[in-house]
């Protein structure tokens, strides 16, 4: 398979036409980076900011939904912004807010713009469902968003709202077109793909890249809900299915290995096209070895790892007074503690549990709950 790694500052990228996004590279009052005894380093944080989400995806929710938790059990605004500075300091330079959907949060757009200004902060993205963003897109922009990951998983109304259980696909699309006028940086659309689903849009998304300066993402199918229903295999299409397809389709007019992200394990340029398709092993999970991610729930707690069920809880420690060193050695101490990869994280949580590794029921019972 075509596979092409790159430099944190090429993953990142650099603004367009002097744009604010970028303050610093470097904290003034660094601390010691972020790592595990594996020798991975963490520079990258995702912050899910809200539970909410205004959708209803079947691999992400059940249908019947989730129990939110109330506004006080989420992490306030002055929390995050702590969150930030605090690993700003230890060499995170990445942040992206997540959900839920993040634009359902009222105060989203200060949180941009704090983050931004936070020495240290090199480049601050948003993963979005894209119904809420042409409200706030321009003032997005000016606050200094980097890049925006726009999910969409079908390109037809009907197979929208079967996924999503609502309306909203000319919105979403609406959306894409918007990030690229307005001239985000970094325009990605990221596609769940489902065997026997929306599979045959495979090519239909691919085309997209021709006209647009977009990086359409295909992501290996992992419903998190309660069920663990990609257990089965039922709608579960592989990373190396996914670019055997996309090599076999361009195979006349030729394709070729780009750069991308940690995450687009595989990325691919069409001669000519002005966009980037890429493939993410999210659940085969051989990207395990370069993973450089934080993750903070809304909630707020550390999950060194998506598969993990241990939470660190970060939230209580705030509000029961920790100081910013108490945060850093939370932080330590919970990447400390991550495994080699998700296989394991997923084996240690199913032997806590005394259980089956097939039979665990996730604590979280939605990715929601997760970010992503």
């Amino acid at each position: 398979m075509l596979n092409k790694s790159l430099d944190l500052d090429k993953a990142y990228g650099e603004p367009a036409n002097g744009s604010s996004s970028i303050v610093s590279h470097r904290h003034p009052n660094p601390l010691p980076p972020l790592q595990d005894r594996h020798g991975r380093t963490f520079d990258y944080v995702r912050i899910a900011v809200i539970e909410q989400c205004n959708l209803r995806c079947t691999y992400c929710m059940p249908e019947e939904g989730v129990k939110f938790k109330e506004k006080d059990m989420v992490l306030r605004s002055e929390e995050i912004i702590k969150v930030v500075e605090v690993l700003a300091r230890m060499g995170v330079r990445k942040v992206r807010f997540t959900g839920g959907e993040p634009l359902v949060r009222n105060d989203i757009v200060d949180l941009v713009a704090q983050s931004v200004q936070t020495p240290g902060v090199k480049a601050v993205h948003m993963t979005t469902n894209g119904l809420l963003f042409p409200k706030y897109a321009r003032d997005l922009r000016e606050a200094g968003l980097f890049g925006v990951n726009i999910s969409l998983d079908s390109l037809t109304e009907e197979k929208f709202e079967q996924i999503t259980r609502r309306p909203g696909l000319d919105k979403v699309l609406e959306s894409i077109d918007l990030a690229v006028e307005l001239g985000f940086p970094r325009v990605k659309i990221n596609v769940v793909l489902m065997r026997g689903f929306n599979e045959d849009e495979l090519i239909d998304f691919c085309e997209i890249t021709k006209d647009k300066p977009v990086t359409v993402r295909f992501i290996e199918f992992m419903p998190f809900d309660a069920h663990q229903i990609w257990e089965t295999g039922q709608h579960f299409a592989s990373a190396a299915d996914l670019c055997g397809q996309i090599e076999k389709n361009y195979s006349d007019t030729g394709i070729n290995a780009a750069s991308g992200t940690r995450t687009e394990h595989h990325i691919y340029q069409v001669p000519g096209y002005a966009g980037k398709i890429a493939v993410i092993p999210a659940f085969t999970r051989s990207l395990c070895g370069n993973c450089s991610r934080i993750r903070v729930t809304a909630d707020g707690s550390i999950m060194n790892c998506l598969y993990s069920e241990v939470p660190y809880q970060l939230k209580d420690l705030m509000r029961n007074g920790g100081s910013d060193d108490d945060i850093v050695g939370l932080f330590r101490k919970a990447f400390d503690d991550k495994h080699k990869d998700g296989f394991e994280s997923k084996k240690a949580a199913s032997v806590a549990a005394k259980i089956n590794v097939s039979d665990i029921s996730r604590s979280r019972s939605s990715m929601t709950q997760i970010g992503g």
